[in-house]
């Protein structure tokens, strides 16, 4: 068995790693010190719970002891976190695994006053805990220079990019100097981690301890199954039977914290909310009377799923179960670290359903599930069929010169036929439309010939067969147009073509009368002579009615407004010119 003596660990550090309870290095600590003392680049995955933090931490300290101190506003080593309390987590690390040495340190984030901050950099500083956001406003302000950097430690690389800090990560990159020691902690060994780590590591040491997303063997998890509006009743009872005196509860929505908080108040129960619109102070606070057992029950967001490590922590509850399945790892990791015991429970309704076969999918088995009485679920909870998570796709190979060639040569195939076909199309659309086109002319056709047929019945232009009552109404209607009086039926014995030689010799008289009216309504009147008295020398004539324009063709057409035109009037087009 190796121990913290066997790794070639300076006595003042083996001194405050006793001081702390440790002898025996963890799994990945037996890997990475070794080749973070050489001086390698490290890449480290393992569960939480194992004891990354120490991994980095210790040889890096014995390192910076024998190099030279930081000048004023600069820093030797940089550590990243993704979140406030696992900055000053690792921070409290960094000072007790130092206590015996000449280094000092300092830790950095939003949420508080940056003028001690500031003041805390001025005289450099040898190691430097940050959070990305905080630490660019620093060096915008120049309180902080890198050209000394010496580590760069990314810890939790994989919630830090879950939390979009890529692109804060990738400034501070830029700013550091080429020539330094790059370690890179995670979780998990994801596609984005290692494209971050394409341009961060050189020639790393890769370290993976332990199965992805497992759980440690020490941790009794099961659920209970329960309704949603029971469950805020349900652990109250739980506490409360139990007589549990430390529990991490963890909800989804930072109200769904307040809410749990307070009710948990009402019934006589130590409890306190932890997320991310409480302020620096007050999640510190609540921190701190946590872990000294002031407080029974922590209610917290997923902000403090990572990297926060409770000394013999016993129980954790999924008040709801988490909407990624890799969270509800981290959330039972904050039980059972180093080797310890520890249980953790969810309460999980009918709808939570999907995400607990996600859970049971990835974890690779299913959680045991106990009812307890007086809560049982009124829509009971399914049977859960656990889902594997989805295997990442291969990267493919690059082409070769040849096979881009041919790829190239199918494309320009495919595009060619494309083109053909769309000439097709296009040539088959033309033929379309002109079919389409004939059709509506011959339809304007034969709506133009019914059009034409109905003028010239309401002309008379259609020719009946004569007999005595057309003939009389001829007649009258020859009288009323002021024209020569038509032929009685027994004038047209003798044949029809005295009748149309009349019906001509009336329209051109009609048309050479109306077209006389029609220019003289056109001229402007001139006003009656008026004498020296003022008076007219003759009488003013009656203005004559106005009639009906009458267009080149004979035809009347009444001044009618639009809307006063009857249906079924034909239009000037439409009309048919006399023969």
């Amino acid at each position: 068995m190796t121990l913290f003596s066997d790794l070639d660990l300076c006595d003042p550090i083996l001194r405050a790693v006793s001081e702390q309870g440790y002898s025996t290095p963890s799994p990945v600590q037996a890997q990475a010190i070794p080749a973070v003392l050489a001086g390698r680049d490290v890449m480290a995955a393992a569960q939480t719970g194992t004891g990354k933090t120490a991994g980095f931490t210790l040889p890096m300290l014995q390192r910076l002891q024998s190099g030279k101190r930081a000048g004023a506003n600069r820093i030797r080593a940089l550590v990243l976190t993704p979140t406030r309390e696992l900055a000053a987590q690792v921070g409290e690390n960094v000072v007790q695994y130092s206590q015996y040495l000449q280094l000092n340190s300092t830790v950095v984030f939003g949420g508080v006053g940056i003028n001690p901050q500031m003041k805390a950099l001025r005289g450099g500083v040898d190691v430097l805990v940050a959070c990305p956001g905080r630490l660019l406003d620093l060096y915008q302000q120049n309180a902080v220079r890198f050209d000394q950097v010496e580590f760069l430690v990314l810890d939790e690389a994989d919630r830090m990019l879950d939390m979009g800090f890529i692109h804060d990560i990738k400034k501070i990159l830029k700013l550091l100097p080429a020539k330094r020691q790059n370690l890179l902690f995670s979780a998990t060994f994801s596609k984005e981690i290692r494209d971050l780590a394409k341009g961060l590591v050189n020639d790393p040491v890769e370290i993976d301890v332990s199965p992805r997303n497992s759980t440690a063997h020490t941790i009794e998890q099961w659920l209970v199954p329960a309704d949603k509006k029971q469950k805020s009743a349900l652990l109250t009872r739980l506490l409360q039977d139990n007589k549990w005196h430390q529990v991490l509860v963890f909800t989804r929505t930072k109200h769904g914290a307040n809410r749990l908080a307070t009710h948990l108040e009402k019934n006589n129960i130590r409890a306190a909310a932890i997320h991310g619109n409480k302020s620096q102070g007050a999640r510190t606070r609540a921190l701190a009377e946590f872990k000294s057992g002031d407080i029974a029950v922590l209610v917290a967001t997923d902000i403090a799923a990572r990297g926060l490590d409770i000394e013999q922590l016993p129980y954790v509850v999924n008040f709801e179960l988490p909407n990624v399945a890799a969270d509800y790892v981290h959330r039972i990791g904050r039980t059972g670290r180093a080797g310890a015991s520890g249980q953790a429970l969810s309460l999980v309704c009918a709808e939570e359903l999907e995400d607990l076969e996600g859970i049971e999918g990835l974890i690779g088995k299913e959680i045991e599930r106990r009812t307890l009485a007086g809560f049982e679920p009124v829509v009971a909870l399914p049977v859960s069929r656990p889902r594997k998570p989805k295997k990442p796709k291969k990267a493919k190979a690059p082409r070769t010169d040849d096979q881009q060639r041919s790829a190239n040569n199918r494309g320009g195939q495919g595009r060619n036929e494309q083109g053909r076909s769309g000439q097709g199309r296009s040539e088959q659309g033309r033929k379309n439309n002109a079919q389409r086109g004939d059709k509506a002319r011959n339809g304007n056709k034969s709506e133009h010939n019914a059009a034409n047929n109905g003028n010239r019945s309401r002309r008379g232009g259609a020719q009946k067969p004569a007999d005595k009552t057309s003939a009389d109404g001829q007649e009258k209607r020859q009288q009323q147009r002021g024209g020569k009086p038509a032929q009685s039926a027994s004038g047209k014995a003798s044949g029809n073509n005295g009748a149309d030689n009349n019906r001509s010799d009336s329209r051109r008289q009609e048309r050479r009368s109306d077209s006389s009216r029609s220019e003289n309504s056109r001229r402007p009147q001139k006003r009656p002579a008026t004498n020296s008295a003022g008076a007219q020398s003759q009488p003013a004539k009656a203005a004559a009615p106005a009639k009906a324009a009458v267009n080149p063709y004979g035809m009347v057409a009444p001044e009618k407004p639009a809307a006063e035109r009857p249906q079924g009037t034909l239009r000037r087009s439409q009309r048919r010119k006399p023969s």
